[in-house]
């Protein structure tokens, strides 16, 4: 399977996936078996998409809840070893258009020096809008199967709640040009996707550049400093899990997902409850 295949079935089934009904084509079986191929789950008739992550961060600050492993693994709740223009090609395969990332403008007139020191903001936020997935998380453990939205993963620390169930923003991160220090006596270098440059795929708090796949799209994630993860609900750092994207909000597990789960073992419990 070559880049340049995956990206043409993609597209090609991109505009009318939503509407098919009945067996697969030979391509959308092609770009199916090809994605399995990469360790990436993909049903485009039901919307759904699954790739393994791994547990990163339980008890320090989020500002991320995926990344690569060369990503910023220090703030993201989950990490996984799935390439993201990989991961990207399946989530473009749901039908998903690019989405508009959040925006600031300036207050019209400034707040004063005093407000700012109580805490006014100089800007206003506009929201991520546009096409929207609904992530959820789910795994084995003895003989449970878990099975989360990925909001429920999360916890304000300002309101004490789990974050609010939404829609999440779908971005599709974008084409940027190769890094400085590049040899300068070699031909230029083709653009590259700033996902899998910088490795950061989903993030919670805003972010001016846009280059994750997927944003949340509520006005508390203007704020970097208040989201952690919710431990007592998630396994030991390292444990496997997989990461399930939907087009559509889901009551139950797929039954199509349930022979995909990751084991965890039972003791995969934080330390701190022994």
């Amino acid at each position: 399977m070559t880049p340049l295949l995956i990206v043409a079935l993609t597209w090609g089934l991109a505009a009318h996936t939503q509407e098919a009904s009945g067996p697969l084509s030979p391509q959308e079986t092609q770009l199916v078996e090809a994605m399995a191929a990469e360790d990436v789950y993909l049903d485009p008739r039901a919307g759904l998409v699954a790739i393994p992550v791994d547990v990163a961060v339980r008890d320090e600050l989020l500002e991320y809840v995926l990344v690569g492993p060369a990503g910023a693994t220090h703030e993201s709740l989950f990490v996984t070893p799935i390439k993201p223009s990989v991961i990207n090609l399946g989530l473009l395969a749901l039908g998903l258009e690019v989405g508009q990332n959040a925006s600031w403008q300036p207050i019209d007139p400034q707040p004063t020096p005093e407000e700012l020191r109580a805490g006014a903001s100089a800007y206003s936020v506009t929201l991520p809008r546009g096409d929207v997935l609904h992530p959820y998380v789910a795994w084995r453990q003895g003989d449970e199967t878990y099975f989360y939205r990925l909001e429920d993963l999360l916890r304000n620390l300002i309101t004490g709640h789990s974050m609010q169930r939404h829609g999440w923003v779908y971005l599709g991160s974008r084409m940027i040009p190769p890094l400085p220090g590049r040899d300068p006596s070699k031909p230029p270098a083709p653009d590259e996707f700033a996902a899998d440059v910088y490795q950061n795929l989903i993030n919670v708090s805003f972010f001016r550049d846009g280059y994750t796949l997927l944003t949340t799209a509520l006005a508390d994630c203007v704020e970097q400093t208040i989201w952690m993860c919710n431990a007592w609900l998630v396994p030991e750092r390292g444990a496997r899990l997989l990461l399930i994207f939907s087009r559509e909000r889901l009551d139950t597990l797929p039954v199509s997902l349930a022979g995909r789960l990751p084991i965890v073992a039972p003791e995969a419990r934080d330390a701190r409850e022994e």
